[in-house]
């Protein structure tokens, strides 16, 4: 199992429950082909570098998982046929220096995700 950094991006014009269909359907295609998600962000709306198909936003979607290598084709292969998703990256760690800053970034994101959570109850 390798160490892997997903980050997507959707039409900022969908709804949020289309976008939160979109967003489980990625993990369970991380799920079903023998992945393992360990954290995920939400980063939410931001301006794109440059417009993308016509979009100066979208929404951003990180997911830190373990998985093997033929997960990721399989996840870039959905991302591809998706036309929800206008830009994708997937990031694989490797070298130990590499795994740590990655364990770092999923408790970051795992801190993020209590924090938003907390609010959520709050309110």
């Amino acid at each position: 199992m390798r160490h892997y950094e997903t980050l997507f991006v959707l039409k900022p014009t969908l709804t949020d429950e289309e976008k939160k269909a979109k967003f489980d359907f990625i993990k369970e295609v991380i799920e079903n082909n023998g992945g393992e998600i360990v954290a995920t962000e939400d980063v939410g709306v931001r301006k794109l570098a440059y417009p993308i198909q016509k979009f100066e936003r979208g929404h951003y979607y990180i997911i830190y998982f373990k998985a093997p290598s033929e997960t990721v084709r399989e996840l870039e292969r959905i991302y591809r046929i998706t036309e929800d998703v206008i830009r994708f990256l997937t990031i694989k760690y490797e070298t130990n220096k590499d795994i740590r800053a990655w364990e770092k970034m999923v408790e970051r994101a795992k801190k993020l995700s209590g924090q938003a959570s907390e609010e959520k109850a709050e309110a």
